[in-house]
């Protein structure tokens, strides 16, 4: 999706005049950009924070890049799990994404989509992989449509604020996963946190340089797999110091990391699920300062 939109593509995506539009801009209610020609432009992410909290309905959503059955679909998280999981099973990306900005603009905090739903569909198409009921390239086309749709999430959530406070966090060495980390930046990001996910596959020496350069108040690492367990602790441990060097707390998370394992890691928190980790920063008490 565009990152942005001029007030005429707004305007007839929602079904008002264009000099409405402009009217609501110049009282506030959508924060604009100028151009170098001093044109108009409106970032995506407020207009979708408009939308969510307005009663505007949109008319016209192919017109912000949504699915032209957007605001047509199911809103109970339930129910939305199950069709995403078809979705995903049968390729149908047009379907995955309306599924889920129906939700979005409904209300639903991008966190809770992720953990409630793409989460949830991801769990039981994993399961039924296992169970040989899920073909593995079917699988693998799900994770591409989802990486797809949580890009163009992204793009939906506000920008944080300039001066908002710094995490970055991934994968470490051979786990591919990136979904989880990919969830953990948007939910950050709509907390009002300047999350960048550095991606998976990425050597401990590597992310503890970007903990030097950037100095972030928050580390996030997310395990969904390991091909050694005493190679990760190793790892991890020179990373968590670097942490600790800098005054960076540290969110640990995912499927392979049993009790056994955490017992022998030091860390800030140990999260389940993005809630978990979006109710953890807001303890760190760090506020983002506006400017």
């Amino acid at each position: 999706m565009k990152q942005l939109v001029t007030p005429k593509q707004v305007a007839q995506a929602i079904g008002v005049s264009e000099s409405s539009l402009k009217r609501w801009c110049d009282r506030g209610l959508l924060r604009t950009t100028r151009t170098a020609g001093g044109h108009r432009r409106l970032a995506l992410g407020d207009v979708m924070q408009f939308l969510r909290q307005s009663e505007q309905q949109l008319i016209r959503p192919e017109l912000l890049g949504l699915p032209s059955t957007v605001g047509q679909g199911e809103t109970i998280v339930a129910r939305a799990r199950e069709q995403l999981r078809e979705a995903l099973i049968a390729g149908d990306e047009e379907q995955a994404r309306r599924i889920v900005f129906d939700l979005y603009l409904s209300g639903q905090s991008a966190c809770d989509i992720c953990d409630r739903v793409l989460a949830g569909a991801f769990h039981e198409i994993g399961e039924g992989w296992e169970c040989g009921d899920v073909l593995v390239y079917r699988e693998r086309r799900g994770c591409e449509i989802a990486l797809k749709t949580l890009h163009d999430l992204r793009a939906a959530v506000s920008m944080p604020p300039l001066k908002a406070p710094v995490a970055l966090g991934g994968a470490l060495e051979h786990d591919p996963y990136r979904l989880p980390t990919t969830m953990v930046e948007i939910a950050l990001r709509e907390a009002g946190w300047n999350a960048t996910s550095c991606g998976t596959l990425l050597p401990a020496a590597t992310l503890g340089d970007a903990v030097r350069e950037n100095e972030p108040q928050l580390l996030w690492i997310s395990v969904s797999h390991l091909k050694s367990e005493d190679e990760f602790l190793e790892q991890y441990a020179a990373l968590q110091r670097v942490a600790a060097d800098r005054g960076t707390a540290v969110a640990v998370g995912g499927r392979a990391l049993t009790e056994e394992l955490r017992q022998q890691m030091i860390y800030s928190t140990f999260c389940d699920t993005l809630r978990h980790l979006v109710t953890f920063v807001e303890t760190l008490n760090i506020r983002p300062v506006r400017g």
